[in-house]
């Protein structure tokens, strides 16, 4: 598996991106769906990874934005329907964090849903040692928003993660 930055317009992306928002949608309300378009992924401060497989098979998908000069936002996270539990979400989170590492951020917090639905999110984003906090940014308190941060300068280096 490969994971670069890369053009979110790129058409197999915008398919993986549109499905991520349907999904977004049909989940939760629309004042909760916090997912980012292709235009906005495109702005800068944001770096947009892909993962690939070897014949070049879109993965999944992940961003970072910056919310100021310390403090990093994970975005649009999605895994392909067919490559799910395969390590893919575990893998870009690490080169989102290790990015977020590069780009001297001391914290990156993030927003997902309360639903059932994102179980696997909550699961992997706490076994990187993320922990529930409350809204930041320009978040709110909201019933189908679950908060989380991870502090950079006091994690141990990412460990592996499974799926």
């Amino acid at each position: 598996m490969r994971i670069t930055p890369e053009d979110p317009a790129m058409p197999d992306v915008v398919a993986l991106l549109e499905e991520h928002l349907r999904d977004m949608h049909a989940t939760s309300p629309a004042e909760s769906v916090h997912a980012l378009d292709v235009t906005r992924l495109k702005k800068p401060g944001i770096v947009f990874l892909a993962a690939r497989d070897d014949d070049g098979t879109l993965l999944g998908v992940g961003a970072i934005a910056e919310l100021d000069a310390s403090h990093g936002e994970i975005k649009s996270m999605r895994t392909a329907e067919a490559a799910r539990g395969k390590g893919v979400a575990a893998a870009v989170l690490r080169e989102l964090l290790s990015t977020a590492r590069d780009r001297g951020y001391s914290q990156v917090s993030l927003e997902t849903g309360t639903q059932e639905f994102f179980g696997p999110a909550h699961r992997l984003y706490t076994r990187a040692g993320f922990t529930a906090t409350g809204p930041f940014a320009d978040y709110t308190e909201d019933p189908h928003s679950r908060y989380f941060t991870i502090r950079m300068e006091t994690e141990t280096p990412l460990r592996p993660l499974e799926g």
